[in-house]
């Protein structure tokens, strides 16, 4: 190998073959002292080329994580600006804070009006009026035996209570589905057949087939 150009320092790249590391670069910095013939590897080190793959910017845990994604045993503290929450004294300044939902009085601190007010929302657009399934409705929860209204009437929201529909979930008044208690559709009743006549004084050969 050549000595460096005049300046003392030349830089060489080379392709990596590292596994993961597909477009890197391996980058080594020789120095050599004026009028001497000796070479000194000064750096190496394994940088990124322009079409190299690199992984996606960091994002806070708190970003990141998305509704479904808590299991058993994982521990998710809300986020310390969380606006869902508020202490108790703030809460007692917003008039008609409550908006027809009791708090917890046991919580350390309580759900902020905007962390009610974004909840009610989710549950009105997953179980309220324009959902796919009280669209195609022929009548709604308000009337159904199965769905359990809230203390305060005047939120419209209600728990369900059938096992074969949105049990156990938040619904509005207006949601609505095939289950509702007053829903009467003969063909489906216990005990009803919709078989044809069938004469049993006919003679069956090997085959199954009648005579």
């Amino acid at each position: 190998m050549s000595p460096p150009p005049l300046g003392g320092t030349a830089v060489h790249r080379f392709v990596s073959e590292v596994p993961g590391y597909s477009g890197w670069e391996w980058i080594a910095v020789l120095a050599s002292v004026p009028g001497s013939g000796e070479i000194t590897v000064n750096e190496v080190s394994l940088q990124a080329g322009r079409d190299a793959k690199l992984a996606p910017e960091w994002v806070p845990y708190e970003d990141r994580v998305q509704p479904g994604d808590l299991g058993p045993g994982d521990v998710l503290p809300p986020r310390l600006d969380d606006n869902r929450l508020i202490q108790w004294r703030a809460l007692d300044a917003v008039p008609d804070g409550n908006q027809g939902f009791p708090r917890n009085p046991a919580a350390e601190d309580t759900l902020s009006e905007q962390g009610l007010q974004e909840a009610v929302a989710r549950w009105r657009a997953t179980n309220g009026a324009d959902s796919d399934f009280a669209q195609q409705a022929e009548f709604n929860c308000e009337t159904c035996a199965f769905y359990l209204p809230f203390n305060s009437m005047e939120t419209g929201l209600g728990v369900c209570a059938n096992e074969y529909s949105a049990d156990g979930q938040v619904v509005s008044q207006e949601y609505g589905c095939g289950a509702h208690s007053a829903t009467k559709d003969d063909t489906y009743r216990e005990g009803r057949r919709e078989y044809g006549a069938f004469d049993d004084g006919r003679g069956v050969d090997r085959w199954g087939h009648h005579g």
